[in-house]
């Protein structure tokens, strides 16, 4: 199957309007998956409302930000040419048509169109997969985060091959083959996308985003704890997900043991560059300190439910709570706070750059509300924290309820800030990131930011 167009334009980085398409995108099916959520907490009879809610998040929101994010985080990181920017305007809209179809599916229990538009994500994502592969084939010599990005590349290959399987098995029941049933597939599929082609991401990113704006660098253990983690991690991943797969114990458990070890050592090296900085906090800062911190106390919480038993259903993503510890608290704030600066660095490099020297300009960080960025901050910590709080306390569906309110109310004031800055200071506002004007789309993003300045060396 072929789903790459056979005329690609190899010579151009992607403008502006790219990445912030797939990030205000990214944004509204943010909050359609946060309404999906509180309306299963409150019990609303709407078909398999639970797994639209985590597709619309996982699916949706956090790979369509990654996607947007990798294409331009890649040729600027790594000083190469995006192969083709008609391809990263076609991964969009196939993976955003794929994701509404597939929760709408869901929502409604018409089972039967699942495959149509998992076909649709699987076309996007690899389209994704294709355009950035090719775009890291150029580079001469990997750093740790184009490591991390390839071996992600392949994770969204894994994932969404077994997802298309999956949405096949829902509308006309394939499976078990060669003794995989739906469970042990669903256990592999959800292994690969949130530890495989997310988790590998974010790992990679975190790397040169967490040294960068704490402004410093790994030291010590930090290079130990590294080697371990690239290692071991996806090695672990593997391990788990095919245990998983095949229902071997031992199998799923040396991965389990990989993948927490993993996800610890990180979580103390993001904690070591956080605390040995100078730098004043900022709203990215402050998200990543809840990352370490729940990386560690996630990883901690699910080493004995993952050693006794990391094949049960029930134990997907640890014991009962972790798994919003690790989705939210760890998934959800890495995106948030890097969003805090990438958007805000793209508006500002094609808005501001050029007058720098020549007139007054904002920095960065003034092109969004810090009010409604501390206001969001507490009210997604909270209350996700009441939320996760359910399953260990048992506490009454309306607390969770409530608590589920408050963390949507918070995304729809992460949401309206960060919009508020493509609307404000965006050559073409809102509406010109979709509809861009004659010309828009030559504009290039040439530099990557450094917390004072937002221009540094390509590497």
């Amino acid at each position: 199957m072929s789903v790459v167009p056979g005329t690609i334009d190899t010579d151009q980085q992607p403008p502006m309007t790219i990445p912030l398409r797939h990030f205000l995108v990214g944004l509204a099916l943010l909050l359609l998956g946060g309404l999906a959520g509180v309306s299963a907490a409150a019990g609303v009879p709407l078909g398999l409302v639970r797994l639209a809610h985590v597709h619309l998040l996982l699916a949706g929101w956090v790979c369509v930000t990654i996607m947007g994010a990798m294409t331009q985080f890649v040729p600027v990181w790594s000083n190469v040419p995006l192969y083709s920017r008609r391809l990263a305007s076609a991964q969009l809209w196939l993976v955003t048509a794929g994701v509404l179809g597939v929760a709408g599916a869901f929502v409604s229990s018409r089972v039967s169109v699942l495959p149509v538009f998992g076909f649709l994500m699987l076309c996007g994502f690899w389209t994704f997969v294709y355009n950035l592969g090719r775009t890291l084939a150029t580079v001469e010599s990997l750093d740790v985060t184009e490591r991390h990005f390839a071996l992600a590349l392949g994770f969204f290959v894994l994932v969404t091959a077994a997802g298309l399987l999956l949405a096949l098995n829902f509308a006309t029941p394939i499976l078990p083959i060669a003794g995989v049933t739906h469970s042990q597939l669903l256990a592999a599929h959800a292994t690969l996308a949130v530890f495989g082609a997310v988790l590998t991401t974010v790992l990679g990113a975190l790397y040169q985003l967490g040294t960068m704006f704490t402004q410093t660098e790994l030291r010590g253990v930090d290079h130990y704890l590294r080697r371990f983690e690239e290692t071991g991690y996806p090695l672990g991943v593997l391990l788990l997900a095919t245990g998983r797969l095949f229902g071997n114990l031992g199998v799923a458990r040396a991965g389990a043991a990989l993948v927490l070890a993993g996800i610890l050592s990180f979580g103390v090296i993001l904690g070591r560059r956080l605390y040995e900085t100078r730098v004043e906090r900022t709203p990215m800062l402050s998200r990543y300190a809840v990352v370490a911190a729940a990386m560690a106390l996630w990883a901690l919480v699910t080493v004995p439910t993952w050693l006794r038993n990391p094949v049960s259903p029930a134990a997907l993503f640890g014991p009962e709570g972790a798994s919003h510890l690790l989705l939210v608290g760890v998934i959800g704030f890495v995106v948030m706070g890097s969003l805090y600066h990438i958007v805000p660095f793209i508006v500002w490099v094609h808005r501001y750059s050029d007058r720098l020297g020549f007139e007054k300009v904002p920095m960065i960080d003034d092109l969004y509300d810090h009010r409604i960025a501390a206001a969001d901050f507490w009210t997604i910590l909270f209350g996700s924290a009441v939320v996760a709080l359910d399953a260990p306390l048992g506490l009454p569906s309306t607390v969770v309820v409530a608590g589920g309110t408050v963390a949507l109310v918070g995304f729809g004031l992460f949401a309206a800030n960060l919009a508020r800055v493509v609307k404000n200071h965006a050559p073409n506002s809102l509406v010109g990131v979709f509809v861009p004007s004659e010309g828009a789309d030559q504009e290039m993003v040439e530099s990557a930011a450094t917390p004072e300045s937002g221009a540094s060396d390509s590497r």
